[in-house]
């Protein structure tokens, strides 16, 4: 089609010979579009393979050409890297990765996680379930763990948020604890609003940061606390409702039955 397209418009047409037939097979169909990617994948796959990065299942990995990959990292199955994203030497990448535009430093582990335009420092371990979503940045040594969503937000050095939370539109300093389930509530249906934890803090499992909030340095925010001010640094802060115990109330609801 397109040689009589050109042809017509009086464009020359030459013959050209190559000792590759798969870098000139038509596309003329989805199904020749296929196979066309398939082939394309390969060759991918094949230089980063010989420039040293293993790769354990070409089969299921898919990788973009403008991608970059470090020597001696390890590509697990069922992992797609796109865009103009760099990845580092000595890199743990997989099982089921999806990375897209991010750069990724040396000897980082990435497990069963999504990464978008976001920036991973060295020595750092995300996942399993973990979503990096744009503009995120992850420390030196810093860990992301199972069921976290990090969003427009930096994860200082040695800093860890484990369990089932959601960090968004925050700073968080170094060698900081997020414990389960740690909410920054930052959206009031208007507007984003930020949180900044600074170094050394300790957060308790279920604690909520209504945002625009300021931790100070090594402050302790107690477990299920919902924190709607600021707390001074070395405070410990609890803003949570107090504990009533009823003596022999569920003994008294069994009885009525």
């Amino acid at each position: 089609d397109a040689i009589e397209v050109l042809t017509r418009k009086g464009h020359r047409v030459e013959a050209c010979t190559t000792d590759e037939a798969d870098e000139i097979i038509g596309i003329n169909s989805r199904k020749d579009l296929s196979l066309a990617t398939k082939i394309m994948r390969e060759h991918i796959l094949d230089r980063l393979m010989l420039n040293g990065v293993t790769i354990i299942d070409p089969l299921t990995t898919t990788i973009d050409r403008e991608v970059e990959i470090g020597r001696d990292t390890i590509i697990y199955p069922f992992t797609i890297v796109e865009g103009k994203t760099k990845i580092g030497q000595d890199c743990i990448i997989g099982p089921a990765v999806q990375i897209k535009d991010s750069k990724i430093a040396h000897k980082v582990e990435i497990k069963n996680s999504s990464v978008q335009n976001s920036i991973i420092e060295s020595e750092a371990r995300i996942g399993p379930y973990a979503h990096l979503r744009p503009e995120s940045r992850i420390g030196k040594r810093a860990k992301i763990g199972n069921f976290v969503e990090i969003k427009k937000s930096t994860i200082g050095k040695e800093s860890k948020v484990s369990h089932m939370s959601y960090i968004g539109d925050a700073t968080l300093g170094e060698n900081i604890n997020i414990g389960a389930g740690t909410i920054t509530c930052n959206y009031d249906g208007f507007k984003k609003y930020p949180t900044y934890i600074e170094d050394k803090v300790f957060v308790g499992s279920n604690t909520n940061f209504i945002a625009p909030v300021k931790i100070g340095k090594g402050a302790v925010i107690g477990a299920g606390s919902t924190i709607t001010e600021d707390v001074p640094p070395y405070a410990l802060a609890i803003a949570r409702g107090r504990q009533r115990n009823i003596k022999g109330w569920a003994k008294k609801k069994t009885q009525r039955k």
